[in-house]
């Protein structure tokens, strides 16, 4: 087997093994809060829920990591990762580094699953005794956004598109049957042209802060029909489909802006 010169292969194996990590922890929150909400014993309720709990937090820590790491990878420029070459480049300014993470769908996964985390952590201390039912509906969300990054392959089929890969292995290239491929890689694809702005920056983030928080009204319709409180979910329910609402309106009125600075219409 050969060995290449000068890859950094470390990163790219913590974020995918924490990929992997939190894509299991989802799917245990999913099962254990779901669990929880049929209990009628409270000992055995509160008891799932500890559980449920315990393995949304590990799956968030591991969300955090797996951002982090992309970040590392993009701010180092470590072009063996496909992720860093198609869209990082020397002369990338620094706030580019951390928008060129959403530039790509696997970015733009993370970024929807960490501000769904976030969510997640509010309901579990605010949603009271709609948390099971409700944060059932959330982890499940987060397990499939999660899929969505996995890059495994179950048989031939491979679930999900890790943002881990390596440029070797995606493309096909005479340098890389070389030993000494990267010294023929000088810079990387770099971000569109069209999308350095100040507006990537913050924009992306405000407008997937609305669609992970879309998630939160229809939680608590199921946690209602699941309940048989066919009622009593419309109030809770409110202020975060107001917040949706907002958010969404806010980063539809910033893409404009941003249209209409980029694209001079």
């Amino acid at each position: 087997m050969m060995k290449f010169e000068g890859e950094h292969l470390f990163p790219g194996q913590l974020g995918h093994f924490f990929v992997i990590l939190s894509f299991i922890a989802a799917l245990i929150a999913t099962i254990s809060f779901f669990t929880a909400s049929r209990q009628q014993d409270p000992l055995q309720k509160q008891s799932w829920l500890r559980f449920a709990r315990m393995a949304f937090f590990i799956q968030v820590i591991g969300v955090i990591i797996v951002f982090s790491t992309i970040f590392y990878i993009c701010s180092h420029h470590y072009y063996e990762y496909m992720y860093a070459y198609k869209h990082t480049s020397q002369e990338l300014e620094y706030k580019y580094l951390l928008a060129c993470i959403w530039e790509g769908q696997e970015g733009s996964f993370l970024l929807w699953t960490i501000w769904q985390s976030v969510i997640g952590i509010i309901l579990i201390f605010k949603s009271k005794e709609w948390e099971a039912p409700v944060m059932s509906v959330i982890s499940l969300a987060q397990f499939f956004l999660l899929m969505m990054i996995l890059g495994i392959y179950f048989f031939d089929i491979r679930i999900g598109n890790s943002p881990f890969t390596l440029t070797r292995n995606e493309i096909a290239g005479p340098i890389f049957s070389q030993p000494n491929y990267l010294s023929f890689i000088k810079d990387g694809i770099g971000l569109n042209v069209l999308l350095r702005n100040y507006w990537m920056v913050i924009h992306p983030p405000v407008l997937f802060l609305g669609f992970a928080s879309t998630v939160v009204p229809f939680a608590y319709a199921y946690a209602g029909l699941q309940t048989k409180r066919y009622g009593d979910w419309i109030k809770p329910l409110l202020p975060w489909a107001l917040m949706s609402a907002t958010v969404l309106g806010v980063g539809i009125m910033m893409g404009g802006k941003w249209a209409y600075e980029s694209l001079n219409f």
